[in-house]
């Protein structure tokens, strides 16, 4: 059978649609569908349901009214008796429908120009739907693209099938870009929103470098080296800490290159910023010394619950290891994780003699013992009453000048100063209101009680509302800069694990939780622990 001109200027019509937008053609012809119906109901009625199919292969086009069979017809629209159903089709049930055709319609201007939008629309949202698809598995890459326009300072970037932005703050301080110029940037963000999909991309993202390297080193590529972590401050300067799982290779100078050609295109891409290679090592203190070269660093001293570590440099060395505005040692710490507080050997001395002679005092007034005896327990290693009282007798004994009587004379007079404080601080754990069953939560100190009601929290429910944060406090980075939030038991030396374990145990002592809830918890944690994993290798 012969095409019309005009069934096959909509074929081809069709066709152009779906190429010029990349999308199936069978969505232009249903979209072409459904701009029919819509001019059809126009002419046979709004409230007739007409379906319209256009052949593929001819661009025959066929219109068909549905009626729903009935036993007593209502609306004569989009109903037909069951009697003269079938009468059509002697198998025709009530619940059925029945197609019929309807002739052509001629199409008026309103209703051309109708048909136009809702084709338009249509093929609109599948462009949106197929952008969404291209790009939503893309997080994670870099791409090329051109400049399209600037919007008050955000840049619009061509990507050829879809558009992306690049908002003012994911820009490289002082950059500029102009219509026209090519761009490379970092997608790490795509959204289906109500105006289309919405691609992000980045040019300050530390994945941004990381990525970089990837394509000038091609050991990174082959997986011979890995970046382990990557610390920014965009246009000015950054740190990576590389790993070589090839013991022959050199996983600094692998990305440095012969005569640094290898990192120098990473800085000519990131606009000049300083890179400084790191070699990562499993050992966090010797990491955290490798991060904040190129000072020299004497002494570390780490605190692992808390993830902070004390760093003590010497005297002329400290401008350089805080680095301009503390840049050095914040990049360090984004890179490795840690708080890291760093001190002089000066600071550090002082600080030193100020805890021994604090120590001394207590030991004084807690022991009622001569500055002597108490200098000498300091100097062991003894930081509080507590350690002098529990630990092995043989221990005390051991200190030069003591013997077995004088370690279990200070033991006794260590353990009565402890049941005196104990008294003290029960009588005025009661004077707040402190509930006495809060000795029940495993953990608990009277001391804890003490400090928890001058804050309020005076039963296990109070407590079991409490997060951990709450308790031990917390950190936040705000504009490169670390700062922490102390919590209610600061002074107690509680790691956040066991933290939870107080908190839960009071949860379930208070009816908060049950033992159900926690198993429900272990179910979902792989899961949870997934998506967290997914969440940080994007």
């Amino acid at each position: 059978m012969a095409v019309s001109a005009n069934r096959l200027e909509l074929l081809q019509i069709a066709d152009a649609v779906a190429r010029e937008k990349t999308i199936d053609r069978g969505i232009v012809i249903e979209a072409m569908e459904d701009a029919i119906q819509k001019a059809a109901r126009s002419r046979y009625g709004a409230e007739t349901d007409v379906r319209a199919e256009i052949d593929p292969k001819t661009g025959d086009i066929r219109l068909q009214r549905l009626m729903e069979v009935v036993e007593t017809v209502d609306e004569v629209a989009t109903q037909i008796s069951i009697e003269d159903a079938r009468a059509r089709n002697p198998a025709a049930q009530i619940g059925d429908f029945i197609s019929e055709p309807l002739p052509p319609v001629d199409f008026g201007r309103i209703a051309a120009q109708s048909a136009k939008q809702v084709i338009m629309q249509k093929v609109r949202d599948a462009e949106r739907d197929r952008q969404f698809e291209d790009f939503k598995d893309r997080i994670g890459e870099v791409v090329n693209g051109t400049v399209k326009r600037v919007e008050y300072g955000n840049v619009i970037v061509d990507l050829s099938r879809a558009e992306a932005i690049i908002r003012r703050d994911e820009l490289i301080p002082r950059e500029n870009f102009r219509y026209g110029d090519r761009v490379r940037a970092y997608i790490y963000d795509v959204r289906r929103e109500q105006r289309g999909p919405q691609i992000f991309l980045s040019r300050t993202h530390p994945q941004f470098m990381a990525k970089l390297f990837t394509m000038e080193v091609p050991e990174i590529y082959d997986g011979i080296i890995e970046l382990k972590s990557v610390a920014r401050d965009p246009g000015s300067r950054a740190k990576i800490a590389v790993l070589s799982n090839d013991s022959s290779i050199d996983p600094v100078g692998a990305c440095v290159g012969m005569r640094g050609s290898r990192v120098q295109a990473v800085v000519g891409e990131l606009q000049g910023e300083r890179i400084d290679i790191i070699p990562w090592s499993p050992d966090a203190a010797t990491f955290i010394v490798n991060a904040l070269q190129p000072a020299e660093v004497a002494k570390v001293v780490l605190d692992e619950d808390a993830e902070r570590i004390e760093v003590v440099v010497p005297d002329d060395q400290l401008s350089l290891a805080i680095g301009r505005r503390g840049q050095n040692v914040r990049l360090a710490s984004q890179l490795t994780g840690w708080d890291i507080d760093i001190l002089t050997e000066d600071e550090e001395s002082e600080r030193r003699q100020k805890e021994f002679v604090d120590r001394t005092e207590l030991f004084v007034e807690a022991l009622d013992v001569d500055e002597m005896v108490a200098q000498l327990l300091a100097s062991e290693g003894f930081a509080n009453v507590e350690e002098v009282a529990f630990v092995e007798r043989d221990e005390v004994a051991a200190i030069e000048g003591f013997d077995e009587e004088t370690a279990e004379e200070l033991q006794l007079r260590a353990r009565e100063y402890l049941d005196a404080l104990e008294a003290a601080q029960d009588e005025e754990r009661r004077k707040l209101g402190v509930a006495d069953d809060m000795k029940d939560v495993p953990g608990m100190t009277t001391a804890m009680m003490v400090t928890l009601g001058k804050d309020d929290v005076k039963t296990v429910e109070d407590f079991g509302y409490c997060a951990i944060d709450d308790l031990v406090g917390w950190t936040e980075r705000k504009d490169g800069e670390v700062q922490h939030f102390d919590g209610i038991l600061k002074d107690f030396a509680l790691s956040r694990a066991e933290a939870e374990e107080m908190i839960i145990a009071a949860r379930l002592k208070a009816g908060i939780l049950t033992e159900d809830d926690l198993k429900a918890d272990e179910v979902e944690d792989p899961e949870a622990a997934d998506a967290q994993e997914e969440a940080a290798a994007i």
